[in-house]
């Protein structure tokens, strides 16, 4: 069985990117949005009352097969692809990217002095096959007054981040606990990773 040498990554996360170099995999990019008039964009909207678990592996698994259908419409070398995708869920109910500072002040006061979980799900396509792994952590936030919240939306880290923050940033200093998976908080687990391409034969350092 030929071994692949390279994967692609389907995500634009330049965290994700790091952490991928950090156990040494190599990999390829691959955009969907560069493909002109595609149809393959995936609708991340949640479905009504859909648990966090439920949402973010559906995701996940969506962005797999889109990117695996890019793949073959670019006519590429067939190599397996990651996807990823990451929720925050607090009181049973996903916490994607805020829309504005608004949103993202309303969500870093809903996490106060709270625990709350962060569930990256990874997935892997190549040719038909599909896995799947998820990785939950839990996170307990400090309180925060309204001064903390002001002076991180200050840094613009907020923006893109699911749940309003990134851990690996400013946000940092408002962990009191973690339990689980400081990589996967970040975006991308790297034991489930490891795990994961090393069952479709890809070689992990």
């Amino acid at each position: 069985m030929t071994i692949p040498s390279h994967i692609y990554l389907a995500s634009q996360s330049s965290r994700r990117r790091e952490l991928l170099k950090q156990i040494g995999i190599k990999f390829e990019l691959l955009l969907l949005r560069s493909d002109r008039g595609r149809t393959l964009d995936v609708d991340e909207a949640p479905h009504e009352n859909e648990a966090p678990a439920d949402y973010v592996q559906r995701i996940c698994r969506t962005k797999a097969e889109a990117a695996w259908q890019a793949l073959l419409l670019r006519n590429l070398r067939p190599q397996p692809v990651l996807t990823a995708d990451t929720t925050v869920a607090l009181d049973g109910r996903s916490i994607g990217k805020p829309r504005d500072q608004e949103d993202a002040a309303a969500i870093l006061r809903d996490l106060s002095g709270r625990q709350h979980q962060v569930l990256t799900a990874i997935a892997v396509a190549f040719k038909d096959r599909l896995e799947l792994r998820l990785s939950t952590t839990s996170v307990t936030f400090a309180t925060l007054d309204e001064e903390h919240i002001r002076r991180y939306l200050m840094t613009n880290e907020a923006h893109d981040k699911a749940g309003a923050y990134g851990i690996q940033g400013h946000a940092g200093a408002f962990v009191q606990r973690i339990e689980g998976s400081y990589s996967g908080v970040m975006g991308l687990p790297l034991c489930e990773t490891a795990e994961l391409l090393r069952s479709f034969g890809h070689p992990v350092p």
